[in-house]
């Protein structure tokens, strides 16, 4: 018995080399880091557990007519990792195949029941494994119990019953400690390098909102050798690079670090990597010296990450990173040139809005478009970025949506836009600030169609705007803001509602006024009135530690 135990325990080699595998390999974590796998995410997870327990099932010991094996390992683990789906479906897979397979001999059909019930184990103990702190102590007790569960059903099914029961006795206890100890050893490995890599993203994730955060000043100033200059010298006291660039599209705008005594400002473009990046807007590596293609042979600079910036759709130029090593370019590396040319390019499309809203022509419009909080600002950038290592594709989304955000901020006064251009825009905010205030803010939009109506821009969003910082920001569990539509009388009326900590009845009347600071509410009431009349200002209803409730009435004819 002692030698089985050893034996069975010895494969733990086997278990850490598919653990490993499954650590390390991109594909894997890129499915583990989607909220919801999709069908082709889960028959990868599904065939590599399966093929776990199945090869489990070759490499297990012959005893007594049957084997003892580690094919639960593959299948318990799946089914607490990926869930009830590959769980499941492993278990069906790996205990199919044990039993069609013609080894193993009178425990066939036990083995195969005993598989397919202990993935469906793994899959009910699925949620509360998520949830354990001692993933693997959680994992190496149940994985103890599955495999009682196991020699309890080769007990009941395996015939005849006197071989069961002696087969039972030789094997029981070293398959179920053994097998449990791998179980935990599996999970101990791949959640151990999870965690190491969560917390070099989270170091990675604060280093690149750091840099945002010091480059935003020059940024919002424009795109050019200046900004560049400081931004790359901030980018290098931050990051352990050789040196970095930035070009325009057809030269050099600055180089700081290694080798800035020969890549000049100015020079034109040399690299083929940088010109194809600039083409197709895709991000480049050079791996090797020569696809720098740098004019001095003594260059130390042997490898490189070129990412596009754009502004809007257009690409403008590029960010580079080196290192002194050829293959020096890390997958960390990678994503981090991502993040920050990301966000680079989203403070240059903001400097470039900047720059346009100048030239608007109405002062009462002027008044509410200059209002870009920067806090705001900084909350969406540092949103941003805590998703650029865990949830890249999120990411992205949020970038797209602040830079419509602010693209709408771009309508003359005078114009009238559509009621569904309006709330595009008022969703462009929320998708924000949901992200930021992930459970703790709820939004409920209009459900019936939205009227074909136009109005003046920018007379929605100030009011949702200060629902969320005035009303919701200061409650502790959060709450819930309300956007709804009632058609009365040839007229819309638009209506926004919290349930946050309410404003004092006093301070109503001096809102509108814009005694209290609030140009926002102010500027919407006032341009309302000029456009509809009097009874198309704003009406604020409101009880303390209750909510607030603002709403609007637009003429539908107009």
């Amino acid at each position: 018995m002692f030698e089985l135990m050893t034996n069975l325990i010895s494969q733990g080699g086997m278990i850490a080399f598919f653990s490993l595998i499954f650590s390390k390999v991109k594909l894997f974590r890129k499915i583990f880091s989607k909220s919801k796998m999709s069908l082709t995410d889960s028959v990868i997870i599904i065939l590599f557990f399966a093929g776990i327990g199945i090869i489990g099932t070759y490499t297990g010991i012959p005893v007594r007519g049957a084997l003892a094996n580690t094919r639960v390992v593959g299948v318990f683990v799946g089914g607490l990792l990926g869930g009830p789906i590959v769980g499941i479906s492993a278990g069906i897979l790996a205990g199919f195949h044990r039993w069609a397979i013609d080894i193993g001999g009178f425990t066939a059909l036990a083995c195969m029941i005993s598989t397919i019930a202990e993935g469906c184990l793994a899959s009910l103990l699925w949620k509360q494994f998520q949830k354990s702190r001692n993933k693997w102590l959680f994992a190496g007790l149940f994985g103890l119990l599955a495999e009682i569960m196991q020699m309890t059903i080769i007990l009941i099914v395996a015939k005849p019953l006197s071989e069961a029961i002696e087969l039972v006795s030789i094997i029981g206890l070293p398959m179920i400690i053994g097998n449990g100890i791998a179980i935990g050893m599996f999970i101990a490995i791949a959640d151990s390098y999870f965690r190491e890599r969560e917390k070099i993203a989270a170091r990675h994730s604060q280093k690149v909102l750091k840099i945002a955060q010091e480059s935003l000043p020059f940024f919002r100033k424009g795109f050019n050798e200046e900004t560049a200059r400081e931004t790359a010298k901030i980018i290098l006291k931050q990051l352990k690079l050789a040196a970095v660039s930035f070009t325009c599209t057809d030269k050099c705008l600055v180089h700081e670090g290694i080798g800035k005594d020969h890549h000049q400002s100015g020079r034109p473009l040399r690299t083929a990597l940088t010109k194809k990046a600039l083409d197709d807007g895709r991000y480049k590596i050079a791996r090797v010296k020569d696809e720098i293609d740098c004019s001095d042979p003594d260059c130390q600079l042997k490898s490189a990450i070129i990412v596009p910036l754009t502004s809007g759709e257009k690409v403008i130029g590029t960010l580079k990173l080196y290192r002194e090593r050829e293959f020096a370019i890390t997958e960390v590396d990678v994503e981090v040139a991502i993040g920050l040319a990301s966000l680079f390019s989203l403070q240059i499309e903001i400097s470039r809005l900047d720059e346009q809203s100048q030239l608007l022509n109405s002062a009462e419009l002027n008044a509410l478009q200059s209002q870009i909080n920067p806090h705001f600002l900084f909350n969406a950038i540092n949103t941003v970025s805590s998703f650029i290592r865990t949830k890249p594709e999120r990411a992205r989304e949020l970038l797209l949506d602040l830079s419509d955000y602010y693209r709408f901020r771009l309508h003359n006064a005078d114009d009238f836009i559509p009621l569904q251009r309006e709330l595009e825009h008022v969703k462009n905010y929320l998708v924000i600030e949901q992200a930021r205030f992930e459970e703790r803010l709820q939004i409920e939009y209009p459900k019936q169609d939205i009227p074909d109506i136009s109005v003046p821009p920018l007379i929605v969003q100030p009011i949702v705007e200060n629902a969320i910082k005035h009303g919701i920001h200061n409650s502790i569990d959060g709450g819930k803001v309300t956007i709804s539509l009632n058609l009365k009388k040839g007229s819309v009326i638009i209506t926004i509602e919290d349930n946050g900590c309410g404003i004092d009845r006093e301070k109503i009347k001096n809102i509108l006024e814009d005694k209290n600071g609030s140009v926002g509410l102010s500027n919407v009431h006032k341009r309302l009135i000029n456009a509809y009349g009097s009874e198309s200002g704003l009406k604020i209803s409101s009880k303390k530690y209750k909510g607030t409730k603002v709403w609007m009435t637009i003429p539908s004819q107009s």
